[in-house]
Formats: C-alpha cells, sequence, structure tokens
C-alpha cells in the first residue's frame, strides 16, 4: 500500500495473501485507493494486486481467524505455487485446502487458529520470537520486512484481535497498565520523541524484556525510563505509557 498512486510513492503498509479490502476510489486505471477490512487503513495499491470479488463472496469471507503460521510456505493449486508469509489468511481451511472465490490451494505448513488457541504468556513469547531478527521495513507487515507497529499488529491479529496500523492509533486502546506492579507478557509498551509524541511500541515479555522492531526485531531489557539496548548500553527509547488489549490475566 503506498501512499499516492504512483510506484516510486512511499509504502505506508503492507497486505498479505487472502486479505479483504474495499475500493474507495480509481485512478490512472491501474491505481486503486483502498480500504483494508482488517484496520480501515487507506492507501493505494495497483489493481493487479487485487481480485474483485461480488459482495455475496466478501460477506462470506469476512471473519477468517485461520491464518499461516510459517515465515513462509506455499499455496499449490493446479500447478501453481504461491509463497505466503506469516499472518496471511486462509479462507474456509479443512485442515489441508483452503477454499475462495481465487480458488482452492492446499497448504501444508503450520496454522493458528485464533478461536482455538488458549492465550498464554508462552504462546506470546513464542509466536513473537519466531519474528526475531527479521529486517525493519517502513510499512512492512512479513518476516522479511517489518516495522514496530506492524509487528505488534500481526502478533495480535494472530492472537485474534485486529488493532490498529499505526502507534499513535494503538495507544488508544486498552487499558493503562501501571508498570511497577501489574505488567504482563503481551502488554503493549509506547514511547515518544522529544515532542512527546507516540513513535515506536513494543510487546512486552517476561522478565523485564521487551521484543520489537527497531533495526530488526530484537529483544532488549525494558524498565520504567523506556528501552535499554543491551548492544550500545544506552537507553534507546523513551517510556510513554504501557497498555493492556488483552481482556484476560495471563
Amino acid at each position: 500500500m503506498r501512499n499516492s498512486a504512483d510506484d516510486r510513492s512511499e509504502m505506508i503498509s503492507q497486505l498479505l495473501f487472502g486479505e479483504l479490502v474495499e475500493i474507495y476510489k480509481k485512478k490512472k486505471k491501474t491505481w486503486l485507493k483502498i480500504i483494508s477490512i482488517h484496520d480501515d487503513y487507506l492507501g493505494w495499491v495497483d489493481k493487479k494486486h487485487i481480485l474483485n470479488i461480488t459482495k455475496k463472496e466478501f460477506e462470506k469471507l469476512k471473519g477468517c481467524s485461520t491464518l499461516s503460521l510459517d515465515w513462509v510456505n506455499h499455496a499449490t493449486s493446479k500447478g501453481m505455487s504461491i509463497p505466503i508469509v506469516a499472518g496471511s489468511n486462509l479462507h474456509n481451511f479443512d485442515g489441508l485446502t483452503s477454499k475462495s472465490p481465487f480458488g482452492r490451494f492446499q497448504y501444508s505448513g503450520q496454522i493458528i487458529d485464533a478461536t482455538q488457541i488458549e492465550i498464554t504468556g508462552e504462546l506470546i513469547s513464542k509466536l513473537t520470537r519466531k519474528y526475531l531478527n527479521a529486517p525493519y521495513l517502513w510499512g512492512g507487515r512479513s518476516p522479511f520486512g517489518i516495522d514496530c507497529s506492524g509487528f505488534t499488529q500481526i502478533i495480535y491479529k494472530m492472537l485474534g484481535y485486529d488493532i490498529p496500523r499505526d502507534s499513535s492509533d494503538q495507544v488508544e486502546l486498552g487499558e493503562t497498565v501501571d508498570f511497577s506492579i501489574d505488567t504482563q507478557i503481551g502488554d503493549l509498551a509506547f514511547f515518544v520523541n522529544k515532542e512527546n509524541r507516540i513513535i515506536h511500541v513494543g510487546i512486552l515479555l517476561e522478565e523485564n524484556l521487551i521484543i520489537h522492531a527497531s533495526g530488526w526485531v530484537r529483544v532488549d531489557s525494558f524498565d520504567h525510563f523506556g528501552i535499554f539496548n543491551n548492544e550500545t548500553q544506552k537507553y534507546s527509547h523513551v517510556l510513554r505509557i504501557i497498555k493492556r488489549i488483552l481482556p484476560i490475566r495471563l
């Protein structure tokens, strides 16, 4: 997804395989301004990347809870193979095949179904650490390039929660958590610049650790001042607030 209808325009987000959008506007015959359904994010895409479906088909596909879990694997159909990354939607998945208006695909990789899981600290730790060392990419949402809020959004998608695309909007969700007494694995920590504007987000882990995308997806120390970079031995981000979105006590 780009900021304007041009291949040279800034990438502001990415759509993963199987995600749904609505077309908002058309331009230059080849560009579509779309709204992604899972987060209401607005941006431009080349129409070759989007398959038109009917409103009836669209309604049947909403609410997909089965996602691919492998960093990358292949969906295959009639001799065609499509590489798909972690967090992609597998519509109407029966354990072997995914059926949608763009065909029936076989998928033999790992999956996660938000309706079938128990959210635990161990699960959150495993999901987040799958992305360790994934390179930072502005606007990215895949293991081959991801930004800080794209990372938190994908992890929460796997847990069954659709949250906004940007950290400045994610911070508006959930309840505020007192750092000194009440933090838990899965809480989101938000960080500010000198103008006190939210510019970064990460996911709290066990034992005062945080996992976040900064240069790459990494684990650093965390305290009430912010993120302490274990390599430089300096604070890299200033803490503003901690929020809890998951409605359970882990």
